[in-house]
């Protein structure tokens, strides 16, 4: 429904797009091109092999449409910039960043999102702290 809903709205399947035809009820793994800001399918947390492309100009711009969204889980950012990759990664209201890589997991980082993707962290060290108590102790001797 949401690729479909894309489609409807002027975004272009450029691969995927469509249900495993065998019994796993998978999707092919999607690709879109042509997202405009604003399309349904951004405004969406989407837990499935589908990535919507959105090209642009403005940093700026692409910045505040990207932080509109109630959810933030995970945010990829694709560049030949470093510096640029790195300001995007400070400025984006999500939890993890993937600079130039599609998998952000790995056992000894914090895993979770901000918004309505989640609250607290699991894995690494952050992971740890939700299964600790805090003990405050005052005295004089």
């Amino acid at each position: 429904a949401l690729v479909d809903g894309a489609v409807a709205e002027g975004a272009t399947v450029a691969c995927g797009g469509k249900r495993a035809s065998d019994k796993s009820f998978g999707y092919h793994p999607t690709v879109l091109t042509d997202v405009k800001f604003g399309a349904s399918i951004l405004q969406e947390e989407i837990f499935g092999p589908v990535a919507p492309i959105v090209r642009f100009t403005d940093a700026d711009d692409i910045l505040a449409h990207c932080n509109a969204v109630d959810h933030g889980l995970v945010s990829y950012v694709f560049t030949r910039d470093v510096g640029r990759g790195l300001k995007f990664a400070e400025a984006l209201e999500t939890g993890m960043i993937g600079l130039n890589r599609g998998l952000v997991s790995d056992p000894a980082a914090p895993f979770g999102g901000v918004k309505a993707s989640g609250l607290g962290r699991e894995g690494g060290h952050d992971g740890l702290l939700a299964f600790l108590e805090t003990k405050y102790v005052a005295g004089n001797w």
